[in-house]
């Protein structure tokens, strides 16, 4: 099993493994697959931060990061990211495959000078990365999400120390 950026051949291959990962899933809006197409089209699209785990040849789990805004945050230092969305196909979960593919994106994304992740996402999960309520810190989000389910990371410590402003993943 590797870990590596996806390219521009597994598009077509990326997209039915959201498709189908998100079928089975406990909660999906059914358009994942679509929102990473429109994350690629966009400014927001970091390449070397959407990440595929191969074995034998086969996609098996994907994600996407991408540059995201805190609104109200006018400090230049702040450089955050949206995680998401990330999927491991069925027949691989509760392996921590998605777990590995997470810390690797986070490390790449230290190294290319990102310094805080947001999303929306289950808590259970994402705590035992390191993920707090981004209320924790300060920022709020402006949808209708609950505050429960808006996680935010530091890559690099006291990031978000100070930081006010809202988000909005809509």
């Amino acid at each position: 099993m590797i870990i590596r950026q996806e390219t521009k051949q597994d598009f077509k291959e990326v997209y039915k493994l959201v498709k189908d990962a998100f079928e089975t899933a406990r909660v999906s809006n059914g358009k994942e697959q679509d929102f990473v197409n429109e994350i690629r089209a966009s400014e927001k699209y970091v390449p070397e931060l959407s990440l595929v785990v191969e074995e034998q040849k086969r996609l098996i789990a994907h994600i996407i990061l991408s540059k995201f805004n805190i609104k109200g945050c006018s400090n230049p230092k702040i450089k955050p990211l949206l995680l998401g969305p990330v999927c491991v196909m069925l027949g691989y979960r509760n392996e921590k495959i998605g777990e590995k593919l997470i810390r690797k994106s986070f490390e790449i994304a230290k190294d290319l000078g990102y310094n805080c992740i947001f999303l929306v996402g289950d808590p259970n999960y994402y705590y035992r990365m390191g993920f707090r309520q981004a209320i924790e810190y300060g920022i709020k989000c402006e949808d209708k999400i609950e505050t429960k389910y808006v996680l935010a990371i530091e890559l690099v410590p006291n990031t978000l120390k100070k930081v006010k402003g809202t988000l909005s993943f809509l």
